[in-house]
């Protein structure tokens, strides 16, 4: 016999896993209805005698968004919740952590009104951020090849500028010297790490070219590469791992989902700013940053409002702060570019709304 009455469950909490699935289901009074382990493979069989429309809610993990898509397809609400908004609601808190608690917290936290969750992920935007996550690997295995091939060659005394590309035209010489000091086996294998680095080169560049058609597919895409401080592998990485803005009310909304607002410790009216939350992406956080960092670099040669703000805020704040506002700025402006279809003007003056207009 079933162990669910159609239209008993309302909400469901699960914690996911590879092999086995904690389920934590409730009614419309919050009453506890099912608390079990489910095997991988009967987790959606269990799912399927659920009643429509079900909640049923998740953390953001690997795998969430297959799973929320798999349960979306079978006419429930499937959520996705952010880990740190989720750990409050674990009633027996950093000591009590375990399968059981953490599917009842997320079946919490679940409940709130006023709970953000993560948007799914279609397939396509997951399968191009495959791409982009491959080249950032390839990207740190290439660094550690660079700096084996350096320690081997300091072994024997040959020290070279710290750029790659002096390193790259250094190597062969060294390697054909017959007076540096190599044995025959260390030249083999310099051989071999030479090789390897050239690997790694040529599956960056597949992977540059792979991002390159998605922006030239994206009308979005292009539109956001239009904003100084986004390149092409920063606006394809907004499509892909965002999607549709207009799941956030503001720009300043997106800008705080992306983790670069200052965090906060105020009180009794007294307001003490921190530095920025970074919460949200990594990924996407990093390339705003630093592409605002390479729009700093040449704001002095233009001229367009944007680029007059860059050079005085940096000489108020320095550097680094002034990067990261303009990434927030950049954020904010994608936001209103992509979600309003309007092309971005760097010269464009905000008009307050007239509502605000007479407030003081």
């Amino acid at each position: 016999m079933s162990d669910i009455t159609r239209g008993e469950i309302v909400r469901v909490g699960v914690d996911l896993a590879k092999h086995v699935l904690q389920v934590h289901a409730v009614d419309a009074q919050g009453r506890v209805v099912v608390n079990k382990a489910l095997q991988r493979e009967k987790f959606l069989p269990w799912c399927a005698q659920l009643p429509p429309g079900c909640l049923i809610a998740m953390e953001a993990c690997g795998g969430s968004h297959h799973w929320a898509r798999r349960l979306k397809s079978m006419g429930l609400d499937a959520r996705i919740i952010a880990a740190h908004f989720v750990a409050p609601y674990r009633m027996q808190g950093k000591s009590g952590k375990n399968d059981a608690n953490d599917a009842a917290a997320v079946c919490e936290a679940a409940s709130r009104p006023s709970m953000r969750f993560v948007p799914v992920k279609s397939v396509d935007q997951q399968g191009m951020m495959m791409v982009h996550r491959l080249r950032e690997g390839y990207k740190e295995e290439r660094t550690g090849c660079i700096s084996r091939i350096r320690g081997l060659l300091a072994e024997f005394g040959l020290v070279f500028p710290q750029s790659p590309e002096a390193l790259r035209r250094a190597l062969p010489d060294a390697m054909e010297d017959a007076n540096s000091g190599l044995p025959t086996v260390a030249r083999l294998a310099l051989q071999q790490a030479q090789a390897h680095w050239r690997e790694l080169e040529e599956r960056i560049a597949w992977c540059d070219e792979r991002i390159a058609a998605h922006v030239r597919s994206s009308e979005e895409a292009k539109a956001a590469m239009h904003l100084c401080g986004v390149g092409p592998i920063g606006a394809s990485a907004l499509i892909a791992c965002v999607g549709d803005l207009a799941q956030f009310r503001s720009g300043a909304q997106f800008g705080a989902w992306l983790g670069l607002v200052p965090t906060q410790c105020s009180s009794g009216g007294k307001t003490n700013l921190g530095g920025i939350t970074k919460r949200g992406d990594d990924y996407l956080r990093t390339l705003l940053i630093q592409g605002a960092k390479c729009a700093l670099r040449s704001a002095h040669k233009r001229h367009d409002r944007i680029s007059q703000w860059m050079v005085q805020l940096m000489m108020r704040t320095g550097w680094q702060k002034a990067a990261v506002a303009l990434a927030n700025k950049n954020a904010r402006i994608l936001w209103a570019v992509l979600t309003r279809g309007a092309k971005f003007d760097p010269n464009h003056v905000s008009v307050m709304p007239q509502r605000c207009a007479g407030l003081g």
